[in-house]
């Protein structure tokens, strides 16, 4: 199975042309919280979490991909997507979460960071939600509990009874850890 994204503005976010005041990730991200847009949310054990549609290239299912040695452990390897060779990170790992056996529901989605494409190992693909900028709130001034380092967290939103822990996939992997990917992964 794959499912691929050609990110595009939804008509959905904003039927008016965006102003001066209208959040861009920078002033967002200095404010403490996630601009508004649209989210893929994912599971990772009991968590959901979401990441900004525009960085998601494409979904795919699991395949075991080919071990690198002297890789970090959330280095599961690399796969050869059409041609390009791309790493996959397995997401519980890098967030210390309990790891998890592979089902039939662990897909790997295909991530746009900048010049590099990396692959995220998750539980599952939830769906894709909408947020206004007022309905992500920022996230708690916590020291790291659980699984969950702050640092990565750029906000938390209620969508019903569920609760939604948005991501900043680049903080997510520090500058060296990108370092470490695009060695892994060649242009």
């Amino acid at each position: 199975m794959t499912v691929e994204f050609a990110p595009a503005p939804s008509p959905a976010l904003s039927s008016s042309s965006p102003s001066a005041s209208a959040p861009t990730p920078q002033r967002a991200a200095a404010a403490g919280t996630a601009p508004g847009g649209e989210y893929l949310t994912f599971r990772l054990g009991a968590e959901e979490y979401g990441i900004d549609i525009l960085r998601v290239q494409e979904i795919r299912s699991y395949e075991r991909p080919t071990r690198l040695a002297h890789s970090p452990d959330f280095i599961k390897g690399v796969i050869d997507l059409r041609g390009r060779i791309v790493p996959i990170l397995d997401l519980r790992v890098k967030l210390q979460c309990p790891e998890a056996s592979y089902t039939d529901f662990t897909v790997v989605i295909i991530l746009d960071i900048g010049a590099t494409v990396i692959g995220a190992v998750v539980d599952a693909v939830a769906d894709v939600v909408t947020l206004t900028p007022d309905a992500i709130k920022p996230t708690p001034q916590f020291e790291r509990q659980g699984h969950v380092d702050p640092a990565f967290v750029t906000g938390i939103a209620s969508l019903g009874e569920r609760m939604l822990i948005v991501m900043d996939i680049e903080a997510l992997l520090s500058s060296d850890e990108i370092g470490l990917v695009r060695s892994v992964s060649p242009r």
